[in-house]
């Protein structure tokens, strides 16, 4: 006697990735990507060293300046990404994005640049933080 196994169906001809029983993952468009890695970071939930890979230009030294007064850590929950938009300046190999960050009861600002290189990586090249004295 054979036994099949059945698979979850989709449309026609696909199936689920993933582990079994749990929905597929969704590919994040890479400035939603870089906003959780960057609260990360300056939440104080990841060494700043976790971005050296991630990071061109000045915006490695940027954070080296930032993380260590932890700017986007939050005394009650976890601090949220509420909102993250990208603009594209004209080019395809650039993106400037702006996201809201909800810490405790405040809602913080951040911006960043994206830059992608020659081997089509995303990478992170500025990085500002809304009003707190010494940020740029």
């Amino acid at each position: 006697m054979t036994t099949h196994t059945r698979h979850p169906a989709g449309p026609a001809g696909t199936h689920p990735r993933g582990r079994a029983g749990t929905a597929p993952r969704r590919t994040q468009p890479p400035h939603v990507m870089f906003a959780e890695r960057l609260l990360a970071v300056l939440s104080g939930e990841r060494p700043v060293h976790w971005m050296l890979g991630h990071t061109i230009g000045e915006a490695y030294e940027q954070l080296v300046q930032l993380a260590p007064a932890t700017p986007l850590r939050s005394t009650g929950p976890r601090p949220v990404l509420r909102r993250c938009s990208a603009h594209l300046p004209g080019r395809t190999d650039a993106v400037e994005a702006c996201a809201t960050i909800t810490t405790g009861d405040r809602v913080r600002a951040m911006a960043f640049r994206l830059e992608r290189g020659p081997d089509r990586r995303w990478r992170c090249a500025a990085v500002e933080l809304d009003g707190l004295p010494g940020e740029r």
